[in-house]
């Protein structure tokens, strides 16, 4: 299923180590688009040129505080899984909490990174997510599998079901999806593949595939989904080093 993203990494690895300028302008590249995209996608209005100038320190007339905190948090929370993968941590339930904390902070202090204590709704899907009284048992369940069937699987397999699963438990009243591009993230990086970027137009896709995964149990078209993704993001890296 992912042989032609092995092959490129295959090709990516064998440069390495990559030029050091090379790298610092495809990782600021990537954390600008990854933000505005996952953003985006939760229905941020900030542009591209005004969440590269947010990320700057300056602030966009016309525009809300709480678009502007979703943007400079985002960043924020890309250096902490930067971190974790740097320093090799043991994937944790803390670092969850972290990750969705951080992407809170400023907007909604009371609920960050704290399991949510009502039940929610998924507008637009089929799915409906678990009673609040089951979600901390079921991320228990989510980490054990994680950490025992789940590293049997190819590494790509894994932080797609991750991904998959997280947002069916739905453990937070916000901030959801933007956790769960984190994680997907967090697990691909620490296996030595870049980034991947879900694009803006890819929103009603990437939503279909998702409620697919949760209803019928079908995860292929978020396999492919991703796997495009990532297939973007590596070519990224082999344009620039050929």
């Amino acid at each position: 299923m992912f042989e032609r993203i092995e092959q490129k990494k295959n090709l990516l690895d064998q440069k390495r180590p990559l030029p050091v300028h090379t790298v610092k302008s495809i990782r600021e590249s990537i954390l600008l688009e990854w933000t505005y995209n996952s953003n985006a996608i939760e229905g941020n209005t900030l542009t591209l040129s005004e969440t590269k100038v947010v990320l700057e320190g300056i602030t966009v007339g016309g525009k809300t505080m709480k678009e502007h905190l979703e943007a400079t948090n985002h960043k924020e929370a890309i250096l902490y899984v930067e971190d974790i993968v740097h320093n090799k941590e043991t994937f944790s339930e803390w670092q969850i909490k972290n990750i969705h904390q951080i992407i809170l902070k400023g907007i909604d202090e009371q609920n960050a990174g704290i399991y949510r204590k009502e039940n929610v709704l998924i507008s637009g899907a089929m799915h409906i997510p678990p009673d609040f009284m089951l979600v901390p048992d079921q991320m228990g369940k989510l980490l054990k599998w994680y950490h025992e069937e789940g590293q049997s699987l190819h590494v790509i397999q894994r932080a797609a079901i991750l991904h998959i699963v997280f947002v069916k438990i739905h453990p937070f009243v916000d901030g959801n999806g933007r956790t769960a591009r984190m994680l997907l993230n967090l697990e691909l990086m620490k296996h030595g593949y870049p980034p991947l970027i879900i694009k803006k137009e890819e929103r009603l896709q990437y939503y279909n595939a998702l409620d697919k995964a949760h209803t019928t149990e079908d995860y292929n078209d978020f396999y492919q989904l991703v796997s495009e993704a990532l297939v973007r993001s590596l070519d990224v890296y082999l344009k620039l080093i050929k």
